[in-house]
């Protein structure tokens, strides 16, 4: 069996007629009824009867149309596709970003990536998650792109720092350290206090966990979340104080927000692809225009 025989097979069930399917078909008579024939005794069955001058499907071919129907469908779906990969001219993008990437940084860069001529056609899926999730994901080639924190020993995934975020201190409105009235602390004077902390699977957690070695502080820890606006909501009722990204959600909550006192590290957020991964002409323009707006706009 082969794609010839189902077209075949297909145009004549359409048109009941061996010439007129023939001629469609631009073959001879003789060549479509040699296709159909040995279509028939490899199936074991008689696909077509005779109906005065025409043909028509037996009970065995009116069973087998639909599947041929759907086999040819799904092919010809796929013939499309790789022909919007190969000219570049439209295609989607599956891009996975970590949680504080969603609110400014992701829509920023696809509000201008379509503002450039030629991505009219481009579309987009996105995915939301944990770091050490969207780049095992990425690795099992779910995702195209990802935006998130540089995990270690991942000699496949390629990290391009795209932005990066000053960390600071969160205390709650009536914490003692947001009553003295101060914009910036040392560490140390926060390490009597219990800090609600990311967990294993945030990005942040190697970055947070380094600081502290660096002042040779063990932290007090009242919970684990992984994602930054449970943290946020956690520090606003005083469950505990944290070191997080100073994102724009915090100008919004009802939170004390202090600099942290020579840390020298900002949190960089990273690009992550695959080394070896052929990329389709969208994804490889939407991965160039990230890596020139980070350096004239995001790194900054």
């Amino acid at each position: 069996m082969n794609l010839r025989q189902l077209n075949y097979f297909r145009k004549l069930a359409a048109t009941e007629h061996y010439t007129e399917a023939a001629a469609c078909l631009f073959i001879t008579q003789p060549s479509l009824s040699h296709a159909i024939s040995e279509l028939e005794k490899e199936l074991g069955v008689v696909l077509f009867e005779k109906y005065g001058r025409n043909v028509r499907l037996t009970k065995h071919g009116k069973l087998f149309l639909p599947f041929v129907e759907n086999a040819l469908s799904e092919l010809d779906k796929g013939k499309k596709t790789l022909q919007q990969f190969s000219t570049g001219s439209g295609g989607n993008i599956d891009l996975a970003f970590i949680y504080t990437m969603g609110e400014q940084v992701v829509p920023q860069l696809i509000d201008n990536f379509c503002q450039h001529g030629g991505h009219e056609d481009i579309t987009f899926s996105f995915y939301q998650g944990t770091t050490l999730s969207i780049v095992q994901d990425l690795r099992e080639e779910k995702f195209d792109l990802a935006i998130c924190s540089h995990v270690p020993d991942q000699p496949d995934v390629e990290f391009i720092p795209i932005t990066s975020q000053e960390m600071v201190l969160v205390t709650s409105c009536d914490h003692p350290l947001a009553q003295q009235k101060r914009r910036s602390l040392d560490l140390a004077e926060a390490a009597d206090y219990p800090f609600v902390y990311f967990s294993r699977k945030s990005g942040l957690r190697q970055l947070i966990d380094s600081l502290f070695l660096q002042k040779q502080i063990v932290p007090k820890v009242a919970c684990y979340v992984e994602e930054d606006t449970a943290m946020v909501g956690l520090v606003s009722i005083n469950y505990g104080i944290a070191i997080m990204p100073r994102i724009s959600a915090l100008s919004r909550a009802n939170v004390n927000v202090m600099t942290i006192n020579n840390i020298g590290q900002k949190r960089y957020v990273y690009l992550a692809t695959l080394k070896e991964r052929s990329l389709s002409p969208a994804v490889s323009a939407f991965k160039d225009f990230i890596i020139s707006f980070s350096k004239t706009t995001l790194l900054k």
